[in-house]
This record gives structure tokens, sequence and C-alpha cells, in this order.
């Protein structure tokens, strides 16, 4: 009897076996063919703004950190460094030298100057 239970066990468990790697083909197929669609109802991303309020608030009690600049090698200090190191020099050459997108410069590089570190002098920027 031991042996016939064995034998029913191990087949069951050959069969669950195949019928997973069937699952998991199909769950690929289903992907394949529909993307990473979800079902019913609204899209991600589409809630509504009293919804992210409260998700961005409770993010912001748990973590509790300030926003702002980060102490370090920011891209700030860096843009600071390269406009000691280069009076006059513009934002899209700050951005070629740091190899990033000029866009990001544009919103930093007036904090700066807000914060007295550097100024405008005509199309470039020099230390203040």
């Amino acid at each position: 009897m031991p042996e016939f239970v064995d034998s029913t066990v191990r087949d069951i468990d050959a069969r669950m076996n195949e019928l997973k790697q069937e699952l998991s083909k199909l769950e690929a197929a289903r992907a394949a063919l529909v993307g990473n669609r979800r079902g019913p109802g609204r899209p991600r991303g589409s809630g509504t703004t009293r919804g992210r309020r409260a998700a961005a608030t409770t993010t912001a009690r748990r973590t509790r950190r300030t926003r702002g600049r980060r102490g370090g090698a920011t891209r700030a200090n860096q843009a600071l460094e390269l406009v000691r190191g280069k009076p006059g020099i513009t934002i899209p050459e700050i951005a070629k030298q740091m190899g990033i997108e000029p866009n990001y410069l544009y919103r930093v590089l007036p904090r700066l100057q807000q914060d007295g570190q550097i100024k405008k002098d005509g199309a470039g920027w020099v230390p203040a």
C-alpha cells in the first residue's frame, strides 16, 4: 500500500509541475497579447488630486525629510564650481560639461542667484 501512495503522490507532483509550466506559458502569451494593461476601471496614476495629496502627506510624515538642496557634491554645487572656474559660462556650456540636459540648470541657477552665490552677466553667469 505505501508503494501505491508514493507512486500516486509522484504522479500528482509531476502533473502539477506540467500544469505550472503550462500556466507560465499562458501568462507570458497573454502578457504579450495585451501588454501590461490593467483591467476595467481607472488607469494607474489617474487618481484624484485629493488622493495624491493624502499620499504625499503620508510619505512626508513617514520620511521626515525636508526638501531642498542636499549637502555634498550635488548638481547645483557642480554648476557653482563651473561658474567660479569659468566666469561668463552659459547654461548650455555648463550642461555640456556636466553631461546633463540644460533644462535642469534653468531651474537651479536662478536659485543659486537668489542665494547670492552667482549673478547673471549678459548671457552668462559669474560668481557674486
